[in-house]
């Protein structure tokens, strides 16, 4: 197989894998129904004027799969990081004991799980618009390449193909297992 289009594929299983890693990110952001630190994954803390992930000022753990457990660094860090979980928009309340913070994660209604569901899927579907558009790109690449034989575009194209179907079958997989897991009471 020619070397130009040998790159234009291995850049394409590149940009359709990077789809599939951020799809697994976001989908670790929607939550089911167990506590996990990657839920406050994406809460930021005031700490001394700069904005930093709350995993780098505190300790996040779950004792339990209903508790998640906040230990700050720095006692003076509690308000902040209260602040910071609320500015977040989680849904949850953090209850401040003068040393952690704690929260404790409601379990989800049907009507919520539902709501959750319909996130994740429209992930899924980004994913997979991520995935057709690297699969565009590639063909129009391959169809741009210089002196290459129709029968080598046509395979070429085939292998796009064949990669796509694969990156869309994992996604629709990723999303079935996301899909359980949230409905699961």
């Amino acid at each position: 197989m020619n070397e130009e289009i040998q790159f234009i594929i291995d850049g394409t299983k590149e940009a359709m894998a990077n789809a599939m890693k951020h799809l697994e990110k976001q989908l670790t952001n929607i939550r089911a129904g167990k506590a996990s630190p990657a839920m406050l994954g994406s809460v930021m803390v005031d700490y001394y004027g700069s904005q930093t992930p709350l995993a780098q000022v505190a300790n996040v753990n779950t004792p339990d799969g209903r508790t998640i457990t906040v230990q700050p660094w720095e006692k003076n860090m509690l308000q902040e990081i209260e602040r910071g979980i609320m500015y977040a928009n989680l849904g949850f309340n953090p209850m401040n004991n003068g040393d952690t913070i704690i929260i404790n994660v409601p379990p989800l209604t049907e009507e919520r799980r539902r709501e959750l569901s319909k996130q994740a899927k429209a992930e899924a579907e980004d994913a997979k618009v991520g995935i057709r558009n690297a699969r565009k790109e590639a063909n129009n690449d391959i169809k741009k390449a210089d002196g290459i034989s129709e029968d080598h575009q046509k395979n070429a194209e085939q292998d796009v193909q064949v990669l796509t179907d694969n990156y869309i079958k994992k996604i629709d997989e990723v999303f079935a297992v996301k899909e359980k897991e949230i409905m699961t009471v």
